[in-house]
């Protein structure tokens, strides 16, 4: 039995209007475009995004996000591969790694309150933006 607060979420995403469609279309383009030219990142636009334009709860968000930024991420690495972009042994050490934790995250985001998940968030947002500038 579908939890009744899913079942209305979905219910509100099937009646989206066209504009609002194409405004995710256009969000999707730069969110791949971000993903694909700096090699990730997408994720940092594509949860706020989910949030303010879908309404999706924080928790909804961040795994989408990542389903979303799976095949992205996916066809980027095979462009990269084949233009000689990749450097195999980064790949599998730190490629390990992120598989690891990815799995430990995704256990996290479904214990930790929406609360906590959105000051992790904001906190790297603002780390990685504060190492950019120096």
């Amino acid at each position: 039995m579908k939890d009744t607060s899913l079942a209305k979420k979905e219910e509100k995403q099937e009646k989206l209007s066209a504009k609002k469609k194409l405004l995710l279309c256009i969000c999707g383009a730069i969110i791949g475009f971000i993903n694909g030219f700096f090699g990730g990142g997408g994720g940092m636009v594509c949860v706020p995004l989910l949030e303010k334009v879908l309404h999706l709860p924080n928790k909804y968000s961040h795994a989408t996000t990542i389903v979303i930024i799976l095949p992205i991420s996916f066809v980027s690495a095979v462009i990269y591969f084949l233009s000689g972009n990749l450097e195999t042994i980064s790949f599998l050490t730190v490629g390990t790694g992120v598989v690891l934790g990815g799995i430990v995250g995704s256990f996290a985001l479904k214990f930790l309150p929406a609360k906590i998940i959105r000051i992790i968030f904001v906190f790297i947002m603002l780390a990685g933006g504060i190492r950019l500038l120096f």
